[in-house]
C-alpha cells in the first residue's frame, strides 16, 4: 500500500475536481486526485464506437457558460457551431410531423397564446431566483411543496401547452417525471441558464461543441497535473478530524490537511466516513437522487436530413425520443443524430430486449426524419444509469420539499471536508460550466483558509 502526503486530496477526476486541483497547485498547495475509474472526465466521455467518435457524456456549450468558455480558450481548444440550417420538426398529439422555422412550433393559436403567457410569467418568476440561493426566496417553501406538473395544470387546462412547458425542465433537463420535481427545482434549473426562455431555446443551450470532443477539457486539465492524478483508486474510507484527513483507496493512502469530494452526491455513501458525517448530511443526501436519460447516437453514411431541408432539430412530448439533434462531428462526411429518452420512457424501454429497444427508439426518430433514420451504420446508447461511478444523468436533484429544506447546507464544509460538483452549482447547474465554477469556488475557499 503506497502512502503519500499532500495539502489537499481530491476525490474524483471530473471537471470540478481537476479544476480545483489546478487552482490549488497555482496557489502553491500540493494535491492528489484519486479517481475510481480507469479514465478522467467523470460525466464527460468521448469514445470511438465501431469507428465513430461519439460524445457519450456532456458535449454542448451555451453563451452563458463563461467559466467553461474561459477554460476551453485557456486549453487552446477550438469550437464549432451546432448545425441548425433548415426546418425543425415538431410531432403533435395526433402523431403528425410538422416542419417549422423560428422559435414557436406549430400549435393552435390558442395553445400558442397559453405557452407565451406562461413563458412570460415563468421568466418573471425565474428573474427573482438567485441560482446560488433559491431557498432564500420568500415563496421558496410554497414553490417547493407543489410539483412542476401540478403547478402548470393549475394555470391552464390546455394539455398540449402543459406538456411542452413541462418537459423543458422535467424530461429534458432534470430527467425525472414532471410530477416528481418541485416548481422551485424547475425554477432553479431555468435560473441556472439565465431564464426559462434561454432554457427552452435549443439554439442557445446547444450552441457550440468542442472539435474532438468535450472530454478534452478534463484530459488536458489532468495533463497539467501530471503524476498527481491516480486512476483506478476508488476511495473506500475517509478518516477526518480537525487535524486533517486520511483517504484510503484500493491501492494507496493519502494523508492531507483537507479533502474535496468532487463526485455526485449519490456516491458519497460509497465512502465510509470515520467518524460518520453529521446527521444533517445523512438526511440531506437521502433526499437527493439522479435523473435517468438514455442518450442515443445514430450514425449514417450522410446527414440525409439536410438534403430534405431539415436542421436536425426535432422534439415532441408525445414521442419516445422527446428531442433529437444533428450531432455530426466537425469535418466529417457522415451524419450523426443524437436523441434522448428519459425518465419513465427510459424505464420502459429497458424492460425490452436490446434489439426491441433499438427498434422502438429508431422508429421514434423516423417519425421526425423519415424512414432513412431506421438504418444507421452505427447505433449506441449512453446508459449512465448503469455506470458504477455515476448511477444516473444528468445530475442529482431534490425530491419535493428538499431544496427549500436542505439547499442552504449543500455546499457547507464538514470540518476539513469540502464538496464540489456540477450537482451543487447555481449558475451552470448540472453542466460542465457549473462543475468548473464549483471547483474554482472550493479551491478559493481552501486557499483563503490556509492563508488566514
Amino acid at each position: 500500500m503506497t502512502e503519500i502526503t499532500r495539502d489537499v486530496v481530491i476525490v474524483g477526476a471530473g471537471a470540478a475536481g481537476l479544476t480545483a486541483a489546478n487552482e490549488l497547485k497555482k496557489a502553491g498547495l500540493s494535491v492528489a486526485v484519486l479517481e475510481a475509474r480507469d479514465r478522467v472526465g467523470g460525466r464527460l466521455w468521448t469514445d470511438t464506437i465501431e469507428g465513430a467518435m461519439l460524445e457519450i457524456g456532456g458535449q454542448w456549450i451555451s453563451p452563458d457558460q463563461t467559466a467553461l468558455i474561459e477554460t476551453v480558450a485557456d486549453l487552446g481548444l477550438d469550437t464549432f457551431s451546432r448545425y441548425r440550417e433548415g426546418d425543425s420538426v415538431y410531432v403533435g398529439p395526433e402523431g403528425t410531423a410538422h416542419r417549422f422555422t423560428g422559435e414557436m412550433f406549430p400549435v393552435s393559436p390558442e395553445t400558442e397564446a397559453v405557452i407565451a403567457r406562461l413563458t412570460e410569467r415563468l421568466d418573471a418568476m425565474v428573474a427573482e431566483i438567485d441560482p446560488d440561493r433559491p431557498w432564500a426566496h420568500e415563496k421558496a417553501a410554497e414553490w417547493d411543496s407543489v410539483s412542476w406538473d401540478a403547478w402548470l395544470r393549475a394555470q391552464t387546462d390546455d394539455d398540449e401547452a402543459v406538456r411542452n412547458l413541462a418537459f423543458a425542465t422535467g424530461s429534458a433537463m432534470l430527467t425525472k417525471p414532471t410530477h416528481a420535481i418541485s416548481l422551485l427545482e424547475s425554477l432553479l434549473m431555468a435560473a441556472s441558464a439565465g431564464s426559462y426562455s434561454n432554457l427552452v431555446d435549443a439554439d442557445f443551450i446547444l450552441d457550440k461543441r468542442v472539435v474532438g470532443g468535450l472530454q478534452q477539457v478534463p484530459l488536458l486539465l489532468a495533463e497539467r497535473l501530471g503524476e498527481d492524478v491516480f486512476l483506478n483508486q476508488p476511495v473506500r474510507t475517509l478518516e477526518w478530524s480537525d487535524e486533517g484527513v486520511t483517504a484510503v483507496a484500493d491501492g494507496m493512502t493519502v494523508r492531507a490537511r483537507q479533502a474535496i469530494l468532487a463526485l455526485a452526491p449519490v456516491l458519497y455513501s460509497r465512502i465510509s466516513f470515520v467518524p460518520a458525517l453529521p446527521r444533517l448530511q445523512h438526511q440531506m443526501h437521502q433526499h437527493l437522487s439522479m435523473g435517468f436519460v438514455i442518450k442515443v447516437h445514430a450514425v449514417y453514411e450522410t446527414p440525409f436530413w439536410r438534403e430534405k431541408g431539415l436542421s436536425g432539430t426535432a422534439f415532441s412530448p408525445y414521442e419516445l425520443s422527446h428531442e433529437a439533434y444533428d450531432n455530426s462531428n466537425h469535418g466529417e462526411e457522415r451524419g450523426t443524430l443524437v436523441g434522448f429518452v428519459s425518465d419513465l420512457n427510459a424505464d420502459g424501454v429497458f424492460e425490452l430486449s436490446a434489439d426491441e429497444r433499438k427498434q422502438r427508439i429508431l422508429t421514434s426518430l423516423s417519425h421526425y426524419y423519415g424512414p432513412e433514420a431506421l438504418d444507421p451504420v452505427v447505433y449506441y446508447e449512453s446508459d449512465w444509469g448503469s455506470e458504477e461511478w455515476t448511477r444516473g444523468a444528468y445530475a442529482a436533484s431534490f425530491d419535493l420539499g428538499g431544496l427549500s429544506r436542505y439547499g442552504k447546507h449543500l455546499r457547507s464544509a464538514v470540518g476539513p471536508i469540502h464538496f464540489a460538483c456540477s450537482d451543487l452549482a447555481g449558475a451552470g447547474y448540472q453542466h460542465v460550466d457549473g462543475a468548473i465554477r464549483m471547483g474554482r469556488l472550493v479551491a478559493a475557499q481552501i486557499v483563503d483558509e490556509v492563508r488566514a
